[in-house]
């Protein structure tokens, strides 16, 4: 493994000086994300239809701590409460999905839920009343559940038809306004942890060699269907962008060893060129194919033709970063990850930790490896434009004083750090345009529940979903300002 002297010697820039906004672009955007199903509630509300998460959460084990996405922190009813403070902290710009349950509520297309529409309708507006630009997320995992009910959802071609009929609806009711769209939010976990691990909504795990592929090859091809029709129909006179959010860990090699090289090449091949290599080059990446086989599946000619519509940028989702080696015998129980035999670990050779631990046993906190994905982005794909549409990481739901929970001085360090990757990344010639902070607010973490918090802004649960700016959201005010050198609470 790495030797931790001579790996923190070569990211000694990171230490260098304070991140400032100077360190970026006048025109870069900073903003701030969030998901429809984690944040809205209002699940049986304004002729919203249910989705996958709904039914997943209902079932008895699936959710950490018991708990749904019924309520969530209610932004459906206090969306403009939760815009004054993204104002109010000075973001330009505001991530968010719509819920295809909200805008359909069976997912076919034939009857559009007006109510649906004049909510997102009313959040746009609130926001470019306040100066910020909607970016807005098509698809983020809350598939309609009818949609899975009846065809089994992305495991069906026929999903792609009514995904488009879907982007093409929001195209027309919110485009005039929306000039940033994102298709599908990390087609990968939809994949992986519905279809192989089987731990998200829908959740399925019995056929882990080939679903998860099949899932990918329809959102693949959705994303395609819904770039095609927005350049075709809507961009000339909308005048706005259209791209796809992928996410993927750092994956550093373990060694000096050359199959520990190949094998954290191979990680990467099967997080980012899984979907990156069919929309810039036609088809999945070799090895991919040498690996799976006829498990993964084949685009037609007519599929070939659809994926040659570029897409305006690449939205990358990043928190951490992974050491890798070889392994002949993957110690993961996912078929995924043991196709890839390879090995992730968080240590460095002597045994310390990659990095400071967050809540989530997953994410340790290792800024470096954002220059590096951004950098393999750059090369791999000729150098596109990249919105980091996520970053972020989480504490434990704690019982403790109000200012304790607010005073999350790790978060600050993250995001000092992981921003001084970004500007060094901008400085190495990679084509960033915006950072995206996940997440504005404290919300339903998938099947963490509400036992891990991601958010800037504090909700009390037990108080009325209460907001309180932690001390990171009072850092960016400061940041975002060009106040440099201090961090912490509120002056």
């Amino acid at each position: 493994m790495a030797k931790k002297e001579e790996f923190l010697k070569e990211h000694e820039y990171l230490n260098e000086k304070e991140v400032s906004r100077s360190d970026f672009p006048p025109d870069f955007i900073f903003g701030v994300a969030t998901s429809a199903y984690q944040i809205e509630g209002a699940s049986n509300e304004g002729g919203r239809g249910p989705c996958i998460w709904d039914a997943f959460a209902q079932s008895k084990g699936n959710i950490l701590d018991g708990s749904n996405g019924d309520v969530a922190v209610d932004h459906y009813h206090r969306y403009k409460e939760d815009i004054e403070i993204i104002a109010k902290l000075g973001f330009d710009a505001y991530r968010f999905s719509i819920s295809w349950s909200r805008i359909f509520p069976d997912g076919l297309g034939t009857k559009v839920n007006d109510e649906g529409i004049a909510f997102y309708n009313n959040v746009i507006n609130a926001l470019l009343e306040k100066g910020i630009q909607p970016y807005v997320t098509l698809y983020h995992w809350d598939l309609p559940l009818h949609l899975q009910e009846s065809m089994e959802g992305w495991l069906n071609k026929e999903v792609v038809k009514y995904f488009a009929i879907y982007a093409d609806t929001c195209f027309a009711s919110f485009g005039d306004r929306v000039k940033h769209w994102i298709t599908l939010n990390e087609p990968l976990q939809t994949a992986i942890n519905g279809h192989d691990s089987g731990i998200f909504a829908p959740g399925r795990h019995d056929q882990p060699s080939t679903e998860p592929y099949l899932a990918s090859h329809h959102q693949i091809l959705a994303h395609a269907a819904a770039v095609s029709i927005y350049r075709n129909k809507y961009r000339d006179k909308q005048g706005g962008e259209i791209g796809l959010v992928v996410d993927c860990e750092w994956a550093e090699t373990g060694s000096n060893k050359t199959e520990d090289k190949v094998a954290a090449s191979r990680r990467l091949e099967f997080q980012l060129g899984w979907y990156l290599n069919p929309l810039y080059y036609g088809d999945y990446p070799e090895v991919m194919r040498e690996i799976l086989g006829e498990r993964l599946p084949k685009f037609t000619e007519e599929d070939k033709e659809l994926l040659r519509n570029p897409m305006d940028f690449v939205g990358l989702n990043h928190y951490t970063s992974r050491f890798i080696t070889h392994a002949t015998e993957s110690p993961e129980e996912s078929y995924y990850y043991k196709a890839q035999s390879m090995e992730r670990r968080a240590e460095f050779e002597g045994g310390e930790p990659i990095g400071e631990k967050a809540a989530s046993e997953w994410l340790y906190v290792c800024p470096w490896g954002l220059r590096k994905v951004l950098n393999y982005l750059a090369q791999k794909y000729n150098n596109p434009t990249v919105y980091v549409t996520e970053n972020g990481m989480d504490d434990d739901d704690i019982d403790a004083p109000l200012h304790e929970v607010l005073d999350d001085n790790l978060r600050v360090r993250y995001y000092k750090g992981y921003l001084a990757s970004v500007a060094q990344a901008i400085k190495d010639g990679v084509q960033v345009k915006g950072y995206f902070a996940w997440s504005l607010l404290d919300n339903f973490e998938w099947a963490q529940g509400y036992t891990k918090r991601f958010g800037l802004v504090y909700v009390d649960y037990k108080n009325g979903l209460s907001r309180h700016p932690k001390s990171s959201a009072y850092w960016f005010l400061r940041f975002l300002k060009g106040v440099e050198g201090k961090s912490g609470k509120e002056e």
